[in-house]
């Protein structure tokens, strides 16, 4: 039987400070501290990048025991990592990097783009693995828009692009390590679908631009409340765009395990953040130039 998820936060999506960038970050926020397995979002951009302006250059840098995400929404990025990978990201590309017991990678605008100019906008998406993946070998997926699977909602209004998890029995092509589903839509004015969700899982629905109202009760807009999450009570979440909508729908099996976060890494306890950090020194995650 179909049942609503009920809403547990709607909240702001405020802009921070990161280095030299400012962007949004709904998570984690005042009162929210993970939405477990997910423990990050960031909203980055859209940025006018250009000879002229370019901050989302992020030199080679390391991380542990999570997945570390990047949605590409606008723009172009060169991705490298220690595993010997170099990747472009597109618009509408995904790249999936498992870190694993250590990785070390760098992204940026490509020169090209930076060249030509244009907007640059994403998401970065961290996912946490459990105590028992954490020392996984590191791997790197991507994706290309025209890789990603697609469903068309029934008023041919939405299109709901499954990334990873599955809906409708159709199935994500990334490899995940725990249950999880990584879905954005593209919706048109007054488009709307219903999505289906594990009643255990963890969820939320965030919004990157225009206006959608969630199961006939909630509104987000971009600029005020931007984000939802839901309880664990129920198996399904309905939305209809107000107005041309981008959106992201994430939701997971909760690992329900401590979490010890230190920069880069995240771990179980301050003993393995100490070890990673003595291991990246060491050079036991690899080098990137």
């Amino acid at each position: 039987m179909k049942t609503y998820k009920t809403i547990q936060h709607s909240v702001l999506s405020p802009l921070v400070n990161m280095g030299s960038i400012r962007l949004r970050q709904p998570l984690p926020t005042h009162g929210i501290e993970n939405v477990d397995p997910f423990l990050l979002l960031h909203h980055y951009g859209p940025y006018a990048i250009s000879e002229f302006n370019n901050p989302f250059d992020l030199g080679a840098h390391p991380h542990r025991g999570f997945e570390p995400i990047t949605l590409l929404f606008k723009g172009e990025q060169f991705h490298r990592d220690s595993l010997g990978n170099e990747m472009v990201v597109k618009a509408g590309g995904v790249q999936w990097t498992t870190a694993g017991r250590g990785i070390i990678h760098a992204e940026a605008p490509t020169k090209e783009f930076v060249k030509k100019g244009g907007d640059l906008e994403g998401i970065q998406l961290w996912l946490n693995l459990p105590a028992k993946d954490k020392m996984i070998t590191p791997n790197y997926q991507h994706l290309e828009d025209e890789e990603i699977p697609k469903i068309i909602s029934k008023d041919q209004k939405v299109q709901l692009n499954i990334i990873a998890g599955n809906q409708d029995d159709v199935f994500g092509q990334i490899k995940t390590q725990t249950s999880v589903n990584v879905f954005t839509a593209n919706a048109e004015e007054n488009g709307q679908i219903e999505i289906e969700i594990p009643e255990n899982h963890q969820s939320l629905i965030y919004l990157l631009d225009g206006e959608i109202l969630i199961n006939d009760t909630e509104v987000l807009q971009k600029g005020a409340h931007q984000m939802a999450t839901f309880h664990q009570d129920g198996n399904t979440i309905k939305f209809k765009a107000q107005k041309e909508s981008s959106i992201l729908i994430l939701s997971g099996a909760p690992i329900k395990e401590k979490v010890t976060q230190y920069g880069p890494y995240v771990m179980n306890t301050q003993t393995e953040i100490l070890e990673a950090m003595r291991d990246y020194q060491q050079g036991k995650m690899g080098y990137l130039y």
